[in-house]
């Protein structure tokens, strides 16, 4: 078969590799449509998990079942799929201990395009099936489908590790498409105000289509003076953080009431250390909380957002700005999410 590979950091590239075949409880699916992520834009070209030579690349997919291992129960081949981006080893520790993402090892839950070959292929391999795999109501666009697997779950957990409460003010720094999914997350969450900070028209559009009240430019000023202003110096209850350089974190502190809580996101590709600002929070005493965290995956939660999907809580599907055909597009929309022009929020290629 042949997949799109990340040969080397810095390159990337088609190559032929065997088929994967099902261990028995695992399944082999062949993708319906899949989407490049800005993650993959961080392993590649900034090598932000380190050197991967000739790794199928690819995180995000639906698709059909082609085959499965003789201890699969609940899938057969024909099925569709939603498949998460995150694919954990259910019988460990680690997921019995809630932290599923870390079954293995520290990020060990993500394996597409991190331990293993991903998704951009003919076919593509998933460990256990029964607890991994969701199945595709025929009723959602594989353009909204392919957005639930990482972009839906990401944005939400945003929304989650924030702890966002009814009637909460709540800032949302970066508003691609992992940010418009925060900004859907903490409207679904309750918050009163949510106020985003991004520049592109839209992305901006995209943003209070998904329940964003206020607009932050960072070309008409620094973002933290702005959204003291619109607080009246208070600063928010929450804030999110789904995009942006390290000193990100610096804005999300500073903004940021005590007691308030930051939560991240983001994918830091680069640098050593992160920088939190001494000052800001309380010489080490404010009180205020800060998280990072992976995507939740599995089937639970994939059959969970298939349900806001399918009853229209959210259209994930309005993200897809460029949608391709044939899994040849793959390249082009991969180069897409690295030069992201400014009528790009999300690149979809569908295959069926």
């Amino acid at each position: 078969m042949k997949g799109f590979a990340m040969l080397r950091i810095g390159e990337v590239g088609w190559i032929e590799k065997e088929k994967p075949s099902p261990g028995p409880y695992d399944a082999i699916i062949k993708p319906l449509a899949v989407a490049p992520c800005t993650s993959d834009i961080h392993t590649v070209f900034e090598g932000g998990i380190g050197e991967r030579h000739n790794m199928i690349l690819g995180h995000e997919a639906v698709g059909e079942v082609v085959e499965v291992g003789e201890k699969v129960e609940d899938f057969k081949p024909g099925d569709r799929v939603v498949v998460p981006a995150i694919t954990p080893d259910w019988r460990t520790l680690e997921a019995q201990q809630g932290n599923h993402q870390h079954s293995g090892g520290m990020l060990a839950g993500w394996k597409f395009s991190n331990i293993k070959d991903g998704v951009f292929a003919e076919y593509f391999h998933v460990n256990d099936a029964d607890m991994n795999l969701a199945l595709l109501p025929e009723e959602i666009p594989l353009e909204s489908a392919v957005m639930i697997p990482d972009m839906v779950t990401t944005g939400f957990h945003g929304a989650e590790l924030a702890d966002i409460k009814l009637g909460d003010t709540v800032a949302v720094l970066g508003i691609g498409p992992v940010g418009l999914m925060a900004v859907a997350g903490a409207k679904l969450r309750g918050a009163g105000r949510i106020i985003v900070v991004g520049s592109r028209p839209v992305c901006v559009d995209a943003a209070k289509f998904y329940g964003a009240t206020d607009i932050v430019n960072y070309k008409n000023g620094d973002i933290v003076d702005q959204i003291l202003d619109l607080t009246d110096g208070k600063g928010v209850d929450a804030t999110i953080i789904a995009g942006g350089p390290a000193k990100i974190v610096t804005t999300a502190v500073k903004i940021t009431k005590p007691g308030g809580a930051v939560s991240n996101i983001n994918y830091f590709g680069e640098g050593e250390n992160l920088p939190i600002p001494r000052a800001e929070w309380g010489c080490g005493m404010a009180h205020k909380t800060i998280k990072g965290g992976l995507c939740p995956g599995g089937r639970f939660r994939m059959e969970k957002l298939v349900e806001l999907v399918k009853h229209d809580r959210i259209d994930p599907g309005k993200m897809a700005t460029h949608v391709f055909k044939g899994l040849d597009k793959v390249e082009e929309a991969l180069l897409l999410m690295k030069d992201k022009p400014r009528d790009l929020i999300k690149p979809v290629v569908v295959i069926e």
